[in-house]
This record gives structure tokens, sequence and C-alpha cells, in this order.
């Protein structure tokens, strides 16, 4: 018997899920868990694996097909048993024996009704609006008769309204007799007015939204609707930091198995602001505020189809090795489609990185239902006014950092967002602890 291939259940929340690239075709051979297509959910992007070996007998969903869980999408044929031959072509429909010239003088065909006209009125109805269609029926104007000046030849209400004008003034009231009152007394039949070139449509290609770029978009306009967005940016003298992971980041490497990156800085500096300052790890509901327990860390991941928020559970609770290794784990298993539903859910506070691309800073939208995100701006070397122990002034060339948080106003007061920025920033700046 074939083995069904099923699309899963992704989280509890899922009820469906978009087909958006097989990576077998038809005949192909397939080892149990090896990847075999992929999938688009209101959660994640994930690689589905193959439930057996053999060899892929059927696709029953295209490319591009949302389905509901536990839908067949498809069959594989097991390792041994002979794989179902393709169904037979349907006969094709026996050609017709063409009439004796006898027959065709006894019944002349009657020739089909010109298809022109309707094709005709279709480009009328496809380049007109539906008061236009009304204003050209109450004025008996035929609207391949009246010159369009919108995008791309459209018939605009003034068009229509200067064509009934300019009939009115030259050629009398004849041009507004109805059809039916026509159609008793055709006139003679008038020499149809030039119609103007349709412009060129504007180059380009038209593709439709993949799954993920459709929800980020209705999320991002969401969040926009629901919170109201603040934002206050710090300047970071970063040389610390820049300094310490100069030194360490070769051993920390060969130490622990994974490269030291600069966001776990990011991630530990606000983690201890957020313990002081709960509010900015809360959420609105309705009439209450919703104070966390736990501090989960939302990271935006940038994938070249898109943009993610993995979240890292309970970030208090883990000390410097164990934010980077987590940090790690998540951008890898991001890129790689590895994500399960539940490693996106649930995030209290997010940090996004725009500065890894070379921006100053960003004014992140808040990730529903957070208060806050954190926006992560390029580091830079700029010279600063250095102020010595005792009052000293001097100019150096420091490492700089600029820090931005987006905050829902209706939860969080500037003061609150300030002082919690101004600690972030302390933190980064005197940073004591070790790296590991």
């Amino acid at each position: 018997m074939p083995t069904d291939i099923i699309m899963p259940q992704m989280g509890e929340s899922i009820v469906e899920g978009t087909i958006t690239k097989w990576l077998k075709k038809p005949g192909d051979k397939v080892q149990r868990d090896e990847p075999l297509f992929e999938i688009s959910t209101d959660k994640v992007d994930a690689e589905i694996p193959a439930p057996a070996s053999g060899i892929l007998q059927e696709i029953k969903v295209t490319e591009g097909t949302t389905v509901g869980v536990n839908t067949v999408v498809g069959t594989i044929a097991v390792d041994g048993e002979a794989a179902k031959p393709a169904a037979a072509p349907a006969k094709p429909a026996p050609a017709p024996v063409p009439a004796s010239p006898k027959e065709e003088k006894k019944a002349a065909p009657v020739p089909p009704p010109a298809a022109v006209p309707a094709a005709h009125e279709e480009d009328e109805e496809a380049r007109s609006s539906p008061l236009v269609r009304k204003i050209a029926r109450e004025h008996g104007v035929s609207l391949s008769q009246v010159p369009g000046t919108g995008l791309g030849g459209r018939i605009t209400k003034q068009d229509i309204m200067s064509f009934i004008e300019n009939q009115g003034s030259h050629v009398g009231t004849d041009a507004f007799v109805r059809p039916a009152e026509r159609s008793e007394a055709p006139p003679a039949a008038a020499a149809p007015l030039p119609r103007p070139a349709t412009p060129a449509p504007y180059p380009g290609d038209l593709v439709p939204l993949t799954n993920m770029r459709r929800i980020i978009a209705q999320r991002m306009i969401e969040s926009r609707r629901t919170s109201a967005h603040v934002h206050c940016m710090y300047e970071v003298d970063f040389t610390r930091i820049v300094n310490l992971r100069a030194k360490h980041k070769g051993g920390f490497e060969q130490r622990h198995g994974a490269r030291l990156t600069f966001m776990p800085f990011f991630v530990r500096a606000a983690v201890i602001a957020l313990q002081q300052w709960p509010i900015i790890n809360a959420t609105l509901e309705g009439d209450n505020i919703h104070y966390h327990r736990q501090i989960n860390m939302g990271i935006a991941v940038a994938l070249d189809w898109g943009l993610i928020v993995p979240v890292l559970k309970n970030a208090g609770d883990l000390n410097f090795l164990g934010l980077q290794r987590g940090i790690t784990d998540l951008g890898e298993r991001a890129r790689t489609k590895k994500l399960k539903p539940e490693d996106v859910e649930g995030s209290t506070f997010t940090v996004t990185n725009p500065g890894q691309f070379g921006a100053v800073f960003g004014l992140p939208i808040i990730n529903q239902p957070n208060s806050a995100i954190m926006g992560v701006g390029g580091i830079t070397k700029q010279p600063m006014v250095i102020t010595d122990k005792d009052g000293t002034d001097s100019i150096a060339i420091r490492s700089v950092v600029h820090l931005t948080l987006g905050y829902d106003h209706r939860l969080i007061d500037g003061a609150v967002a300030d002082q919690f920025m101004a600690l972030v920033k302390k933190n980064l700046e005197t940073w004591t602890e070790e790296v590991g």
C-alpha cells in the first residue's frame, strides 16, 4: 500500500498550511525523514520530512495551495512496491466526418454570433467605473466613442461628462436618444470617433504575496492600529564591549563551539533593565495589565524570504553563555526552516537588529502583544567627549551604537521608557560580567 503524505498540524492553533515548494518530483527516490516539501503557516515556515522511504508516486496538492491539516497531499510507493502506473489518457473524441457537398447545400450552417462586440464590451467594462457606465446608459452613449484620459486609457467621470457636453453642443439631442428609441428609427451609421492610442502600462512584474509576506503585512498594520507608538533613542559608548569581544571571541568559540556575537550583550542588558522595570515586560489586556513572571525575549531574524521572531524562553534565568547558545540556535533553525510553532509564541519583549545591515538606527513596530521593542543600530567609530574622573574633558575615538525603544504609550509613560533605556545604556557602558 502506498504511504500517504499528510499536511501536518504544526501547533494546536494551526488549522491549515500552504505548500510553498515541493523538493522532489513524482518518480524521485526519497528517504525517510528527508526533507520532502516546504510549508508556510501563520506561525512558521518549515520543511516537512518524508514519512517513509520509496518513490514519490503522486503529488495531490500543488505549490501555492492552502489546505487543512491532515489533508493527504501526496503518496509514496514504499520500497519493493511498484509505483502505481499513471492513469491512461482519455481517448480523444472522434473527428467529425465532413459533410458531402449536397448536405452542405441542404442545410447551410448558421454563422455563430460575432465575438468581437462581447470582447469589446468586456474591454470597456474593464476600463471604466460603474458610475461611468451608469452615466453612459442614461445618456445613450457608447463608451467605445469616449476617449479615456485615465491610467491605461481608463474612462473617467470627467471624460464621459465632457463627451456628453461636446455632443450636446455639436450634434444636438440626437446623440442622447436612448437605445430603445433608436431601434425604432435607426439613424444613419456614423463613423466612430478615432480612439487615442492606449498608453503602455508601467513595466514590471506582478507576483502574488507569499504567505509569510501577507502575514507580516497584516500584523504590522494591526500593530499600528492597536498600539500608540512612541520612540526614544539613546547613544551608547560601546567601546568597552567591542574591546572585550575582540579579546575573547577566539577562545570563546574554541571552548564553547559557538561564535561570540554582540547580540547577547544587548539582550543581557535589556533583561537586567526589564527586571527593574517590569511594566516594559507587561501586556495590556483590556482594562488590565498582565505582568509576566518570565522574560521571553523575541529575537527578530531577517531571512531571504521575510522576517520571523523566534522566542528565547526564560531569558532572565540564563547566563551569558546560555543567551549566546540560545540566540545562535534560534537563528540557525529559523534560516533552515526547523522552527516549531512554540518557538515563535509567547514573547514578552523583542529585540531587533537593523544595524547589522548598516542602519544608524531604526523605528521598529511593536511585536504584538508586546508593549515594547528595542532596535539596535550599527556600531560605528565616532569622536566623543570623554570626561575623566577628575572632571577633565578630552576627545577620543569611540565605538558608538544607537539604541531605539518603541513603546506603547497606552501603558508605558515616556519617563518610564527613558529610565529603562538609561539603565540599558549604563549596563552596556559599564559592563562587568564574565563572557564565559
